[in-house]
């Protein structure tokens, strides 16, 4: 029997910068509190909170002024930096560069649409931390699509400016932007302003591609993935339709023998918010579990 972690599998780089930045601050024994969970990763936020992390939600704020909060990769909107401003609460801003990226252009289009009655429309998950940010620079305003089928919303008579939540799938991106153009066709309006926006991030839109040539080297597929990763469902339902094989577990308690009875080659892999030390450990798991068979 063979058993593999997945090379490409990990944590993105904007979760490597938030973590680091916890890390070291963590390191000179001072506290420090973090807006939500630093990653969607159970395994994970439970060995930093061991460090000392400590999570809270924003409604915290209010009762914790003048001590040091992060602000994960997702990014937050303007409403908490105004907050931590009246609080006197320092930030240590670990945004995602591609994150913040996208909430300038966002900011931008929405400027733009105001001056126009046009509309800014964002696909990505609803109440999703991410999303709660770049909505943020709309003031609450954009149109939320969830799904390439739920465009009912969107008023294909005024200008519209998409973007795309950076964790998003490519294929359901390019379906919202097909389906769009096509109700632009059927009603005649050729000359609309409709621009959509490449802000999906590479890495994830490239996950893919590699995940696919990853389980095409194995009999089993083991997906580790906290269940509130957005990216780790994507990519975990990609992987099922590619190797039928493919079972998704959160922790190595959750392995069970019989999926690995007889099977010869082994691929252990995750998603951008599944650390590596995971990963090992499943392997030392099946592993174990071989041993005693």
């Amino acid at each position: 029997m063979s058993v593999i972690i997945d090379e490409n599998a990990g944590f993105c780089f904007g979760v490597v910068k938030a973590i680091a930045a916890a890390e070291e601050h963590l390191r000179g024994d001072h506290s420090l509190y973090c807006l939500g969970d630093i990653v969607h990763n159970n395994e994970e936020v439970q060995r930093l909170k061991e460090l000392g992390l400590r999570v809270i939600d924003h409604s915290a704020m209010d009762s914790l002024p003048k001590v040091k909060v992060l602000i994960r990769a997702h990014g937050e909107p303007p409403s908490t930096y105004e907050k931590a401003r009246r609080q006197g609460i320092s930030l240590i801003d670990a945004t995602c560069p591609i994150v913040l990226a996208l909430q300038k252009k966002i900011r931008e289009g929405y400027e733009l649409m105001k001056k126009v009655n046009g509309q800014v429309v964002i696909f990505g998950k609803q109440g999703h931390a991410e999303v709660i940010g770049l909505n943020g620079q709309t003031q609450n305003t954009a149109i939320i699509v969830s799904s390439p089928d739920d465009i009912t919303g969107i008023d294909i008579r005024r200008p519209i400016r998409l973007y795309s939540q950076t964790t998003k799938s490519r294929e359901e991106y390019n379906q919202l932007i097909a389906k769009i153009e096509s109700r632009i066709r059927e009603e005649g309006m050729e000359n609309a302003d409709f621009v959509a926006y490449n802000t999906i991030c590479s890495r994830v839109a490239n996950r893919a591609t590699q995940l696919e040539e990853f389980a095409k080297e194995v009999d089993l597929v083991l997906f580790v993935s906290g269940v509130n990763s957005s990216n780790g469902h994507y990519l975990y339902e990609y992987c099922r339709k590619v190797h039928p094989n493919t079972r998704m577990i959160s922790s190595p308690d959750e392995l069970e023998r019989e999926w690995i009875d007889g099977i010869e080659r082994i691929g252990i892999t995750g998603a951008t918010s599944t650390p590596r030390w995971l990963m090992e450990q499943v392997k030392e798991r099946v592993e174990g579990l071989r041993c005693e068979a």
